[in-house]
């Protein structure tokens, strides 16, 4: 799952387009809800309609495999600066980003230091297989036992066990060997690990990474997905969450039959996108037990250079703590 892209941008527009403020979402809420014609998506949607199932793999390696070789997904260069915790990460930080896409998040996180691990899911097989050739063939990137992708349905499955166990959980993250058949926990793959006799699990996570993913599944199983996502997060660790806001432009282009919920829509392939007002996530994010740091929208104006019209983008960027106590 990796949506978000650099669309139409140089590499400067593209780095520097994620730190400004150009309009006040405030402003553009106001224009949407006094123009007759956005009237749609703002009514409230029956709660008789069945709630939408989660995307079928397929239509995700569908999505991914349209998109492989044009300008929708570069490296988010901008990341360390939204989130320099990445950067100024001490020891041997581990990292899972959750709905990697095609590594598009891992490759600038492994770029920034030789310390950092990323573990990177998705929930399809291609483009996993995607991902690690794109990472692994980056000039400049050391992938070599830095990078560990894995198949998993965020929006379905537990996490595996190895990456943060029940026991060590329970032992505020120190590592124990509690498993006799700790030898046969490793991610299977090109980049597999094998963990040490000692070991029973990689000890938990630092930082999940949450980069246009939550609004890629059905809004019904995001509660327990960022539930899922907490379990395996260190006491002190940090979720990293950018998503799209409410009243993005891309929202706004939503057809009326597209829509399968409030602020939640359906693309004729078959993949979701939900819009997410600041109360939402901090809402969702506080009922998963994490701690609200920073939350905003970013505003950004720009120019679509194919038919010069403006471009008023609404992205949700947040970072959420979990606590050290519980």
């Amino acid at each position: 799952m990796d949506g978000g892209g650099e669309v139409g941008c140089t590499k400067k527009e593209a780095e520097a387009e994620y730190h400004c403020h150009d309009f006040e979402w405030e402003d553009l809420r106001a224009d949407v809800e006094a123009n007759p014609s956005f009237s749609y998506h703002l009514s409230p949607f029956p709660t008789t309609t069945a709630s939408p199932q989660p995307p079928s793999s397929e239509a995700w390696r569908s999505f991914h495999r349209r998109h492989a070789s044009g300008r929708f997904f570069k490296e988010r260069r901008y990341l360390l600066k939204e989130f320099p915790e990445l950067l100024n990460s001490k020891g041997c930080a581990k990292v899972l980003e959750v709905g990697c896409g095609n590594g598009s998040t891992v490759v600038p996180i492994l770029r920034c230091s030789p310390s950092i691990t990323v573990y990177a899911c998705d929930c399809s097989e291609d483009t996993l297989e995607k991902a690690n050739e794109i990472v692994c063939n980056t000039q400049g990137v050391d992938a070599k036992d830095r990078f560990h992708p894995f198949l998993l349905d965020v929006s379905k499955e537990h996490f595996p066990g190895w990456l943060f166990c029940k026991c060590c959980q329970s032992s505020d993250g120190k590592v124990v060997d509690l498993s006799p058949d700790s030898s046969l926990l490793y991610v299977r793959g090109k980049n597999s690990i094998s963990l040490k006799e000692d070991q029973c699990c990689v000890g938990g996570i630092d930082f999940i990474t949450m980069i246009f993913t939550l609004s890629a599944i059905p809004f019904n199983t995001i509660s327990a997905t960022l539930e899922r996502c907490a379990s395996v997060l260190k006491p002190g660790g940090l979720v990293l969450f950018r998503d799209y806001g409410v009243y993005d432009m891309t929202m706004l282009r939503f057809l009326p039959h597209q829509r399968v919920g409030f602020r939640e829509y359906m693309r004729a392939d078959g993949t979701y996108s939900y819009f997410f007002s600041l109360d939402t996530v901090r809402e969702l994010f506080h009922a998963a037990g994490l701690l609200e740091s920073e939350l905003e929208y970013c505003c950004v104006r720009s120019v679509n250079r194919k038919n010069g019209k403006n471009m008023q983008r609404v992205w949700v960027h947040g970072k959420f703590k979990k606590p050290t106590s519980q």
